[in-house]
């Protein structure tokens, strides 16, 4: 079943989906555009690790557990010894650690980098660890010659700093090396289809076009994505009022079928 919206379907942007969208998109995005490169070139899937401190992830299983036949209240070692103050059972937050996936086109010949493109998660658009690291990478790279390919298909969080007036509801930004502080941006809304964007190679190489919007209805169907969603309820992040009526709009029909 194909997904309901012409371009980015909002409900995808919850963050449990997102990651596995994210992954199954940064491989079909390799798949693609290694279809539509030369053999001068090799796209690799690339993986940046640190660790979030989040709050939402608790410690939640014991370093030692005893199992019998029935469910046992909570034992402890101090049970039967009597304390003048009582502890207080509380959670404890741990780090987690964090993998994300992104692209990389290399030239064969020498293994440079040419190109780096990047797919936005959750955790690198709000403050904390994860914003940390990808700006340490992003910064890297700017100041670089390689290209970099920045997509951002979620609503939610803090885009990164673009000079323009219109950053759109989504956004793919292309930063040449060669002429930089100037970047392309490829600005759109929940109501557009996903642009189709050149990628940059080396100087004097023709562009492969990246068409991300089949390459989304395809991880939405393969997915199975449709049997995931409840679309009687509102998408996370909500969406304004306006966009609110235009998608009831669009869904009445799935509804009530």
């Amino acid at each position: 079943m194909r997904s309901p919206f012409p371009g980015m379907n909002p409900y995808l942007e919850n963050p449990e989906l997102w990651s596995a969208v994210h992954n199954r998109l940064i491989v079909a995005m390799a798949d693609d555009l290694v279809e539509r490169l030369s053999e001068n070139y090799r796209v690799e899937i690339e993986k940046r690790t640190y660790f979030s401190n989040d709050e939402s992830v608790l410690v939640g299983i014991p370093d030692v557990a005893v199992l019998t036949g029935k469910t046992a209240e909570p034992t402890s070692s101090v049970a039967t010894v009597s304390l003048p103050v009582q502890p207080e059972q509380v959670t404890v937050p741990v780090a987690e650690e964090v993998n994300e996936r992104y692209l990389e086109i290399r030239d064969v010949a020498t293994g440079t980098v040419v190109t780096v493109i990047e797919l936005l998660s959750p955790k690198n658009k709000r403050s904390g660890e994860g914003r940390l690291a990808y700006e340490r990478k992003r910064n890297r790279v700017l100041a670089s010659a390689t290209h970099l390919v920045e997509i951002d298909l979620l609503r939610g969080g803090k885009p990164f700093p673009i000079r323009s007036e219109n950053l759109g509801d989504y956004r793919i930004l292309i930063c040449r090396g060669d002429r930089r502080p100037t970047g392309e941006l490829y600005a759109f809304g929940l109501r557009q289809p996903i642009p189709p964007v050149p990628i940059p190679l080396m100087l004097g190489e023709e562009e492969p076009i990246l068409e991300l919007q089949p390459l989304l209805d395809r991880v939405y169907e393969k997915g199975r994505y449709y049997l995931a969603i409840d679309y009687k309820k509102p998408p996370q992040p909500p969406l304004s009022e306006e966009d609110t009526r235009w998608a009831e709009t669009l869904l009445k029909g799935r509804l009530q079928g």
